[in-house]
């Protein structure tokens, strides 16, 4: 299939207001949950974005009965699930192409006492492990089983029993798992180093309003009391944290004026003080953040006087997967600092792009890189370059858009994965970008 690509012509200042879409690392979850009951859940503010599309159509397949109310609402009926839809081959095809059908182990499991999924793909970021989701199943009861030969993951769980579980490492994805598996085990699961993102705490409302019992959500401590069924409820989803660090971004690089609307300012811990400390200023107005357009930013220093040093690192931390746009949104900035990716290996490696652009950082290793701001005296320059995954495009989309001259960016369905007719939306807002 020949990869289609995004040609801007940078250097053009934007202005107006952009809505963020729904979270898209929030979805994958939320959907996953109407597989616990065989009521009506009906889900608003879900992103229009190919991985979320991909896990709808697999809900489908499985039985689960689909209706679109409006763009962005749906509702589920899962009342007739066909869990032998599991052993196809079609499943295997589809589940291996979509890292996020992994979610569809813990609710299989509370539910039918039997999941199994391919070995999944997603983004190539460095190794992400799946243990911690088995490690979570195996600890409540279910049995595990790994086929080399069919790359097939399988669970058995026919007595699914509260357990404490001390989670090796706090993921989003395996703590909302073993969340979805243990609300309908028998008896008490304290789940320890829980993962604490707003995503989970999301989850944990909507399990509660469908009749679950669950305590602690937001902190990394939960525990859930067993039930024996779950209801249908109606659940809205949180906007898109990494789309409005994107737009904070974007309005730096490019100068401009933009108002962000309806952010849920309360659930983005600490992103907007992170692009303060780069000297980025913003107004919360209401829900609304606003971004007045800046020609020169200057970023802070620690109080000793050392230079600046973002890291990521789970939450509350600030999230990984905004550090590529703080990394591209402090070359324009006046000052130095050091991005160290801790959680990933291998997000970094698209600074050559931004190097060739005529940006000066420095890249130690696949962690760190020291970015030495121009405090707007030396624009970038377009060229030509590959998205390697959904975070560094639009980081690379923010630099192509800030720089003199025109950009080709390949690749582009690794953006589309993530973001929602993105293109569309900058053009509302002044940008000069095309699709060919």
């Amino acid at each position: 299939m020949e990869s289609k690509a995004f040609i801007v012509e940078g250097g053009h200042k934007l202005s107006g207001e952009i809505t963020p879409q729904g979270a898209k690392n929030e979805a994958l979850q939320i959907l996953c949950a109407v597989l616990l009951t065989e009521e009506k859940v009906t889900i608003h503010n879900i992103p229009n974005i190919i991985d979320v599309m991909k896990l709808i159509e697999i809900l489908g397949d499985l039985g689960v009965k689909v209706n679109k109310l409006d763009e962005g609402s749906y509702e589920f009926t899962a009342d007739a699930v066909d869990i032998h839809y599991l052993e196809s081959d079609e499943f295997a095809q589809k589940a291996a192409k979509l890292r996020g059908s992994i979610m569809v182990l813990g609710p299989l499991l509370a539910r039918f006492g039997f999941a199994k999924v391919p070995k999944p793909g997603g983004d190539k970021i460095g190794r992400r492990r799946l243990d911690t989701h088995f490690l979570g199943f195996t600890k409540l009861g279910a049995s595990f089983n790994y086929d080399d030969r069919s790359s097939f993951y399988s669970i058995d769980a026919k007595n699914l029993e509260g357990k404490y579980i001390l989670l090796d490492e706090p993921s989003v994805t395996g703590t909302a798992n073993v969340i979805m598996a243990a609300v309908m085990a028998k008896g008490k699961t304290t789940i320890y180093n829980a993962a604490c993102e707003p995503y989970i705490k999301q989850l944990c409302r909507m399990l509660n309003r469908m009749g679950a019992n669950i305590q602690g959500a937001g902190s990394n401590l939960l525990e859930i009391e067993g039930v024996e069924r779950l209801g249908g409820t109606t659940h809205t989803m949180l906007p898109d944290m990494i789309e409005i660090g994107s737009f904070i971004g974007l309005a730096a690089m490019t100068g401009s004026e933009l108002t962000i609307k309806d952010c849920r300012i309360d659930e983005l811990g600490q992103i907007p003080g992170v692009f303060q400390k780069l000297g980025i200023q913003m107004e919360f107005r209401g829900d609304d953040i606003y971004i007045p357009a800046q020609e020169n930013y200057k970023m802070e220093r620690f109080i000793d006087g050392s230079i600046l040093n973002i890291a990521d690192g789970p939450w509350p931390m600030f999230t990984p997967d905004l550090l590529s746009i703080v990394l591209v949104a402090s070359i324009k900035a006046k000052g130095t600092v050091m991005i160290h990716q801790k959680m990933f290996e291998s997000r970094l490696f698209f600074v050559d792009k931004l190097i060739d652009m005529g940006a000066q950082i420095i890249l130690s290793d696949p962690h760190r890189a020291t970015v030495i701001g121009s405090n707007n005296e030396r624009p970038l320059r377009g060229i030509s370059m590959t998205s390697p995954d959904i975070r560094a495009g639009v980081a690379l989309l923010i630099a192509a858009l800030s720089a003199e001259g025109k950009s080709t960016i390949y690749n582009i369905e690794q953006i589309d994965r993530g973001y929602q007719f993105i293109d569309e939306r900058l053009r509302a807002l002044g940008a000069k970008i095309e699709r060919v």
